[in-house]
């Protein structure tokens, strides 16, 4: 739907009943893979003006459980923005929910739920908030599209929401897509500074991986700041290449590559790759061993000149049903 049609209504005390009976048809259809559902969103915040539009958070064992919601009405969007979580909508002339389902621990969980209390306990911040979407509405620039496809409405609200969640000293792990201009610029800053300036390489900010659909660029962050980045190279059917893993420096050997790593393998093995290869710095091998890593022929171009071939073979996921 494009933004020109977004409307803001005043808050609905007929949300959370809404929200409440589509919890619970969710739950009953995802039987023994349910684990937890939220109310997240404008609509969950008492007082606030908002989109009609219920927000769900649901957590289930398995992903691929989730894809029998279609039978609900819900269609499925993809990932979108954020890895390991699967974006469902539904839309009819009674009710419109944005469903996002993830797995337990997934850092969205506890993002979302920091920002919906800080609002629900702050009247200032809800105002704000409040206000903020009306102005933006008004603004017809707010429609025009920059900094990585996204509109100004989005990119934003995206900057109020990081104020609140600094305001709620949010410290919480988060996986992102590199998506907007404001990513790109730490992904950039980080893998220049941690990796090419140490070997040294000239870094090319415009290389063709950058926008190659078989290359996908991660960014994770701590709260508010992106802390570690990596990007990942699909080179078959089941092989996928780390192609680069970084660490700010100010955040290096506190686990935090570590969690990223593990992360990304979940995500692979979500893609249906049964193999992951890297080219390890000989200093960094020590660390791949440590997380199941191996010896591994990968007759590859390099940009290290010492380095070791390492690799990894990832357990499989049942087939995953399509439902396009």
């Amino acid at each position: 739907m494009s933004l020109k049609y977004i409307e803001i209504v005043p808050y609905n005390p007929q949300w959370p009943k809404r929200y409440e009976e589509e919890a619970l048809k969710i739950q009953q259809l995802l039987g023994n893979s349910f684990k937890e559902i939220h109310h997240i969103g404008s609509t969950a915040v008492p007082g606030l003006s908002a989109k009609d539009h219920i927000d769900i958070i649901c957590v289930v064992d398995n992903l691929s459980d989730s894809l029998c919601l279609k039978q609900l009405g819900y269609i499925f969007k993809g990932e979108i923005n954020v890895p390991l979580r699967y974006y469902y909508s539904k839309n009819t002339p009674d009710l419109k929910v944005n469903l996002h389902v993830v797995t337990p621990g997934h850092g969205f969980i506890e993002l979302n739920l920091c920002f919906r209390n800080y609002l629900r306990q702050n009247t200032d911040a809800r105002l704000d908030y409040e206000s903020l979407k009306i102005q933006l509405l008004q603004d017809p620039t707010s429609f025009e599209r920059s900094n990585g496809g996204f509109a100004r409405y989005t990119l934003r609200k995206d900057i109020f929401i990081k104020s609140i969640l600094k305001q709620a000293n949010f410290e919480g792990i988060t996986l992102n897509f590199c998506t907007h201009h404001q990513e790109w610029e730490h992904y950039h800053h980080i893998k220049k500074t941690e990796i090419f300036n140490r070997i040294p390489l000239t870094y090319n900010r415009h290389h063709p991986d950058l926008i190659s659909d078989h290359h996908y660029h991660f960014v994770m962050y701590k709260g508010i700041k992106i802390i570690c980045i990596a990007q990942i190279e699909f080179l078959d059917e089941k092989v996928a290449v780390l192609r680069t893993l970084a660490t700010d420096a100010k955040y290096k050997k506190q686990g935090y590559a570590t969690h990223m790593i593990k992360t990304l393998e979940q995500w692979i093995i979500h893609q249906k790759r049964s193999i992951i290869k890297l080219h390890a710095a000989l200093t960094a091998e020590s660390f791949y061993r440590k997380l199941g890593y191996i010896e591994m022929d990968f007759d590859d171009i390099s940009i290290l000149k010492e380095k070791i071939d390492m690799g990894k073979y990832l357990p499989q996921l049942k087939e995953i049903e399509e439902i396009l």
